[in-house]
């Protein structure tokens, strides 16, 4: 055989198994299930406060993407489900989502206008002793008031207002859950928008070094606070390697990254 179609089968053959290695690392926590009846497990509404309306979750399929569509109307909820993913081997969050626009007059400086179209919520669980006693502290009294299901810490990447785009603060209500503005106003909304985060990297910026494993991931879209009416949808949830892309699901229909709107949905 020629040397030269020697190293080309080399190189196919290389190619190959680059691609199977980086599929089998893709690690799967919300591909949704087309036709199926009511919200897939183990995803769950968690209501944090149940004297607040939640926010309505249904499954449906939004421009050819088989989505999660939530619809907030002076409401809060989070959907969400619990994880164990090794950030050391898929330390890449992927996901797809929109807004039809982004809210008015939240303000993610104050408790007052801490509401957003759509976020996504990842939390952590971390050794006791690594927490100090005051945080500790802090965190028995949340719980005795919502329930278990509040985080050691935790990370909110959203779909913000008015804050620019990498902006990262404390929540208005605690510094457990840091917020990271990944898309800001209405230039995207109304298509579907690949993100990528490296998690393992976004919880070291926030929290230091502090020794931590991946405990959940919630979306929600949230108006409580402003009283507005908000509609979002998410899709196509993985944690990948370094090396992996991050696609969306029919690389035909979109355009740098976008899936173009269907505009009777809007």
């Amino acid at each position: 055989m020629p040397a030269d179609t020697c190293m080309r089968w080399a190189l196919a053959l290389s190619l190959m198994c680059s691609a199977t290695v980086a599929q089998a690392a893709t690690v799967w926590v919300g591909r949704f299930p087309a036709g199926a009846s009511g919200l897939p497990e183990p995803w769950r509404v968690q209501q944090l406060d149940a004297r607040v309306a939640p926010t309505r979750y249904t499954l449906k399929t939004w421009n050819g993407v088989v989505a999660i569509e939530a619809v907030a109307e002076r409401s809060m909820a989070l959907l969400g489900r619990p994880l164990e993913v090794d950030l050391e081997a898929t330390p890449h969050l992927c996901w797809l989502w929109r807004v039809d626009a982004p809210l008015v007059t939240a303000d993610m400086r104050t408790k007052a206008g801490d509401d957003y179209a759509a976020r996504v919520y990842v939390s952590f669980k971390v050794a006791p002793e690594a927490l100090g006693l005051a945080t500790r502290a802090k965190l028995a009294l949340a719980r005795s008031i919502y329930g278990d299901q509040v985080p050691d810490a935790a990370l909110n990447y959203v779909w913000d207002n008015r804050q620019p785009v990498g902006t990262l603060m404390p929540n208005a209500y605690t510094d457990r859950t840091r917020m990271i503005v990944l898309r800001s106003g209405a230039g995207d909304a109304g298509a579907w928008v690949v993100e990528r985060r490296d998690v393992a990297e976004d919880f070291k910026r926030a929290f230091g070094d502090l020794p931590a494993q991946l405990g959940g991931i919630a979306l929600a879209s949230d108006t409580d606070n402003t009283g507005e009416r908000a509609r979002a949808g998410f899709a196509e949830f993985r944690f990948v390697s370094r090396d992996e892309i991050c696609a969306a699901p029919d690389p035909a229909t979109k355009r740098d990254d976008r899936v173009a709107p269907d505009r009777s949905e809007r």
